[in-house]
């Protein structure tokens, strides 16, 4: 559907990017030539990042950002542009998870889960989009989950965000393609990270049970290598993953009923959470 973006010398925005997914996107992208503004909460965890990456240091911009204090974003648009003048990709990557069942889950956990998953992605979104309208062209990405596709037990809320990344930045596409604004979702399965120490639980955050579905996912430097080749390809949606949850996605539209009955038979057979 798109051209295929070519990263050399453009100048790249990754948030949740001091460990995980956004942290060896920077390593990708770095040695294909990028210039990259590197964004999470962790400045210590983002300078270590940053001191990985080839070349002149002054290619990269550690730059913290708590995605959900809305109030900062637009400060922290006007340092992108004034250090590197454009941006031309946006890589909508932080977050967190959730494990817990809905009836035990306060709704101050859902109210979080939303603000940092959802709305800190609209509102950093919604300031980037004059930027790139500005400059006459852009790409905007999000990272949403096969949960965006598909109800999952013990992930009511994270499912919930991820069915409202992939809903507003499909809607989001229609509106800015005659702009010359391109818009990506990735929707990756189990990948091998640090997720699981961003879990929110009924108790509040910091999840111990078991991670095995993560632990034994697609490394992440492979899943990364896919996420690079579907932009350098052109695609509007990027699937990647490698175990049986990617099946998930087709088996929701060819029969509902099946996915369904599979998925409550996971929540009935574990009430460890």
């Amino acid at each position: 559907m798109y051209p295929g973006f070519e990263f050399k010398d453009t100048v790249v925005w990754i948030t949740g990017a001091s460990s995980g997914i956004g942290a060896e996107m920077a390593r990708q992208l770095a040695a294909k030539g990028a210039r990259l503004v590197l964004s999470a909460r962790s400045a210590e965890g983002l300078q270590a990042v940053r001191s990985e990456l080839p070349g002149d240091p002054e290619n990269y911009l550690a730059l913290p950002l708590d995605i959900g204090q809305y109030q900062d974003i637009a400060g922290k648009v006007d340092q992108v542009t004034e250090k590197f003048g454009r941006i031309d990709l946006l890589f909508n990557n932080a977050g967190i998870t959730q494990r817990s069942f809905c009836v035990d889950t306060p709704m101050d956990v859902y109210q979080h889960l939303m603000e940092v998953n959802v709305l800190g992605q609209i509102a950093l979104t919604k300031a980037v989009l004059p930027v790139m309208q500005a400059q006459g062209s852009g790409h905007i990405a999000a990272t949403a989950s096969v949960a965006g596709k598909v109800g999952a037990p013990f992930r009511t809320g994270y499912c919930a965000t991820k069915h409202a990344v992939m809903g507003f930045f499909d809607a989001l596409r229609t509106e800015v393609d005659q702009l010359n604004i391109q818009v990506t979702t990735v929707v990756p399965g189990f990948i091998r990270t640090d997720i699981a120490s961003r879990v929110a639980t009924a108790e509040g955050e910091g999840f111990s049970g078991d991670n095995s579905e993560i632990e034994n996912g697609m490394p992440v430097e492979d899943c990364v290598r896919v996420i690079v080749e579907g932009f350098e390809s052109g695609l509007p949606e990027i699937h990647v993953g490698a175990g049986p949850e990617m099946d998930f996605i087709a088996l929701r539209h060819t029969n509902p009923e099946l996915l369904f009955k599979a998925a409550a038979e996971m929540a009935a057979s574990s009430g460890d959470t």
